[in-house]
């Protein structure tokens, strides 16, 4: 019932969003008589700030059309390599008429980015993959909204992810580097154990030549957070009963059981309520002051900061139960699909974990103890970096991310390109000195 009554809040506060919104052109146009009567840009202001908070937020776009490789820009498309219900798996293909920039881009690494279903959209990781398309061909996963799914789908259980993960895997090739950005380190590093176990039987079957895990909760016990602290100590039954709801029949996946995106919105806001608080009546003073640069990098955070998804509800719940309560990945009980997960299967592959020293979802040491999983990968290959005054998003977004982190990642994989097997030693060496610098 929550569900159906926030539908019908929205449907109310949005002639009054669509109000506001007027109201402060009519105060803000040169054109119009009332934008030169006094308190003008107050009222403009504060008739902008109201439709940004009761306004719905779509979706928002990746908006990626270009990108620079070498020293020369080349245009960017972005396509569609697979569809499946609750999954689309983007290209960012790159075009350029220029002989030495098409040979460069034609030797360059393919990048698979695991994007996290939990509560953004995909094109939360929008800095990300343009900083690796000026270097790599960039895929992503790009997760549907599950109040978009129709129930003749069927449900969607944290097994069908990993099964997501490895089909993309294959269908990409064994070239593959796979960067996993938060939630998806786990069943990221299950899908590529999974494939580990089979190289031992299928002479076809491969592990992506590097995985890079960033922030993730790989074992929650370590450093928990509040995240991880609800999720531990509340009973597996509280989450099925108060956070879980059917999505209402405005909507194509009507009846499907969901953990509703508004739900997961509320939470993150009240993680920090005074910092967003704050934010808001900066964007009220930058507007008033006429600082456009400011408000407009306040309405592209929060446009994508607001734009949420609802999670399957099996997903979510397995999760809790899998990651969170059970640890099944650390303590070697987790199955996929009757098929134990083993990590210490996956020998070929080399392993980068991220941390930010400030990270307050994904506590220090909790993306860290992939290592001690890993047995089977040798230490050559496995290399850890701790972002010094990073926070969660600062270790794939923003300054930070690009000029500490994403030059690390970009070594990685460049040395471990080639399969384990025709790698030179000497270069497995040199990596090593930049793999275990901190950030």
């Amino acid at each position: 019932m929550l569900y159906q009554l926030y539908e019908t809040q929205r449907a109310m506060m949005a002639p009054f969003a669509e109000f506001a919104s007027a109201s402060a052109k009519l105060y803000s146009h040169p054109l119009s008589p009332f934008a030169h009567v006094p308190m003008s840009q107050r009222l403009s202001a504060g008739f902008d700030l109201l439709h940004r908070l009761a306004k719905e937020y779509e979706k928002p776009a990746f908006g990626i059309t270009s990108a620079t490789v070498g020293d020369v820009e080349v245009a960017v498309q972005e396509q569609v390599r697979l569809e499946k219900p609750f999954c689309r798996l983007l290209r960012f293909k790159r075009f350029t008429d220029d002989p030495g920039a098409l040979a460069q881009m034609k030797s360059q690494p393919t990048v698979l980015v695991v994007a996290p279903l939990s509560g953004h959209h995909s094109t939360l990781l929008r800095d990300t993959v343009k900083s690796l398309l000026h270097d790599h061909k960039v895929f992503i996963t790009d997760w549907t909204d599950a109040r978009m799914v129709p129930l003749e789908h069927g449900p969607f259980h944290l097994d069908d992810y990993v099964a997501y993960v490895q089909e993309f895997i294959r269908l990409i090739g064994e070239r593959v580097h796979v960067i996993s950005v938060c939630q998806p380190t786990v069943p990221v590093l299950a899908a590529v154990s999974l494939l580990g176990t089979q190289t031992k039987t299928d002479p076809d079957a491969f592990t992506p030549r590097t995985l890079t895990m960033m922030g993730g909760p790989i074992d929650a016990r370590r450093s928990p957070t509040a995240v991880n602290n609800l999720a531990m100590n509340k009973s597996f039954a509280w989450f099925e009963a108060n956070v879980i709801f059917r999505v209402p029949p405005n909507y194509p996946g009507a009846g499907r059981r969901v953990y509703p995106g508004f739900l997961q919105h509320s939470g993150f806001v009240a993680m920090n309520p005074d910092r967003h608080l704050t934010s808001h009546y900066d964007y009220f003073a930058d507007l008033i002051r006429g600082d456009d640069d400011s408000a407009e990098a306040h309405r592209q955070f929060y446009d994508e900061y607001n734009a949420v998804l609802d999670m399957p509800a099996e997903y979510y719940l397995d999760t809790i139960k899998t990651v969170f309560q059970d640890f099944a990945l650390v303590n070697g009980t987790w199955r996929v699909h009757g098929e134990p997960v083993r990590p210490e299967d996956i020998t070929t592959s080399a392993l980068l974990t991220i941390e930010g020293e400030l990270d307050d979802i994904s506590g220090a040491g909790q993306t860290k103890a992939a290592h001690g999983l890993c047995k089977g990968i040798p230490a050559e290959r496995q290399f850890h970096i701790d972002v010094q005054g990073a926070g969660h998003y600062g270790i794939f977004s923003g300054r930070r991310w690009r000029e500490k982190v994403y030059p690390e990642v970009r070594a990685f994989i460049a040395a471990h390109n080639e399969s384990a097997a025709a790698r030179p030693r000497a270069s497995t060496k040199k990596l090593a000195l930049v793999g275990r610098r901190r950030a």
